[in-house]
């Protein structure tokens, strides 16, 4: 039975909340005040606290401050007596899994506490892995297509509350900041945003901004009139006013220069932009979304991004988790990148072997959903039969089979007979030799063949020996 701690210092709503609860099978304990909330805390595992936002001796978010701090694994839900956008974004930025006004309704307390604590399970099983006879059970990925991309719902705790916030803060006009490693798909996720969002009839614009220029920064932001500076043959839109109405993604919005940072910032600040050469302002309205895989807040330290710029931005942020943190979403991944490379390639492939199942579970995938969907490709390639095999995978995941998952360890599959003559001897030491290097370079080809001595070309060739001898 699932413990639930009810902290409301109005006596009626605790004992009707504790009643309504304990008849659909919680164990439910009350408390008047914040204090005596956390002395219950500490002598019991609870799952999830309600906490009322207003108390005498504090408030709901010191309380899930201190909650989250002290016991990470306690789900929270906050509930107040009045609607406010802001507070409640602020509350799930600190870990509040949903916020509820009064009046409270029967069904939506236990439909939200149901999934409260259905999601705070998985999270606290995210970091164990699943075995290949869990993953043979999962659910189809539900998919929401985003014109030739799509974006996979995922089941495990992290994916979940991506989710959420995904689809609390799409309706809202914010701008967003997206942070997570490269190739976690933060395009997918702001694609997401602006399709469940008020201006998904209107257009998504990207904007790569890794290698601008503060020459072509005022081009490519606001656009330019015929003739405006030499080599202007034609009049050019820029990438605010073709997003204007809809949404604007900044990729990579940490590499921008000091001097083009501040010219952003004055349109953001102003919404109107005037195309160079022209003197007519353009009003715009367009919702802004920016990404990043570097910290922010530790750039604005060294000087390198303007801290008010940073603010503009920050009015939300979504941190994507990295693919090996996903558990068995990474096999709902799999399934739809191998749906696609069969429409692609014209294939029928139906499936992937358990050993690569296995071994799509134990990698770390350093590339992660971008790494995944370009090795699916190559391995529908490669693949002959119905289903995938490991000899399909690129070495450097190919020997991640038969290891176990709960004790995390990483040591590749080698179960033949050791070799009798001197020559296989001789291979069979070069491979473990060259697969230890490897590993401890992280898979990086270029460090590889230094450190062995020997050229990149030559370590190709005896990596592909190696794929072709496994």
């Amino acid at each position: 039975m699932k413990k639930i701690l009810i902290v409301d210092d109005e006596i009626n709503t605790g004992v009707l909340l504790s009643k309504f609860l304990s008849r659909n099978s919680y164990e439910v304990t009350t408390a008047l005040s914040g204090s005596a909330a956390m002395e219950h805390l500490a002598s019991g595992d609870y799952d999830l606290v309600l906490c009322d936002y207003r108390l005498e001796d504090t408030d709901g978010r010191e309380m899930l401050i201190k909650i989250k701090d002290l016991y990470p694994k306690t789900g929270v839900i906050i509930i107040t007596g009045y609607s406010d956008i802001k507070l409640a974004v602020e509350l799930i930025k600190l870990g509040a899994y949903d916020y509820i006004t009064k009046p409270l309704y029967p069904d939506e307390i236990l439909n939200t506490v149901n999934k409260a604590i259905e999601t705070q399970i998985a999270l606290n099983d995210t970091k164990s892995k699943t075995s290949t006879s869990e993953v043979k059970q999962l659910e189809k990925p539900e998919i929401t297509y985003i014109r030739d991309e799509a974006f996979v719902v995922g089941q495990s705790g992290a994916s979940k509350e991506l989710t959420r916030q995904i689809k609390l803060v799409a309706p809202t006009s914010y701008s967003v900041i997206l942070t997570g490693d490269s190739g976690t798909g933060k395009e997918s996720v702001a694609k997401t945003i602006h399709l469940n969002s008020p201006r998904k009839d209107k257009p998504f614009v990207a904007m790569d901004c890794g290698s601008l220029t503060k020459e072509l920064a005022g081009s490519e932001f606001f656009g330019h009139e015929k003739g405006a500076f030499t080599g202007a043959l034609y009049t050019k839109i820029g990438h605010f006013e073709m997003a204007n109405g809809g949404t604007l993604f900044l990729d990579e919005v940490g590499n921008l220069s000091y001097e083009v940072q501040a010219i952003l910032l004055r349109t953001v600040q102003e919404r109107k932009v005037k195309r160079i050469g022209s003197t007519k302002e353009i009003n715009l309205d367009v919702r802004l979304i920016v990404a990043t895989n570097e910290n922010l807040q530790d750039a604005i330290q060294k000087g390198r991004f303007r801290e008010d710029l940073y603010h503009r931005f920050n009015e939300f942020s979504i941190h994507l988790p990295p693919l090996h943190d996903r558990g068995k979403d990474i096999l709902l991944f799999a399934e739809n990148f191998l749906g696609e490379a069969n429409r692609e390639l014209n294939r029928q492939i139906k499936g992937f072997s358990p050993e690569v199942i296995e071994c799509f579970l134990n990698y770390k995938w350093p590339g992660n959903v971008r790494e995944l969907k370009n090795v699916i490709r190559r391995a529908t390639l490669l693949t002959e039969g119905d289903e995938v095999q490991v000899k399909a995978l690129p070495l450097e995941i190919s020997t991640y089979s038969n290891v176990s998952a709960e004790t995390g360890g990483q040591q590749p599959l080698r179960t033949e007979e050791k070799p009798r003559d001197l020559k296989a001897a001789a291979l069979e030491a070069e491979y473990e030799t060259i697969l230890k290097l490897l590993k401890e370079v992280n898979f990086n080809k270029t460090k590889a063949a230094k450190l062995l001595n020997i050229d990149r070309k030559t370590l190709y060739n005896k990596m592909k020996a190696i794929s072709r001898k496994d």
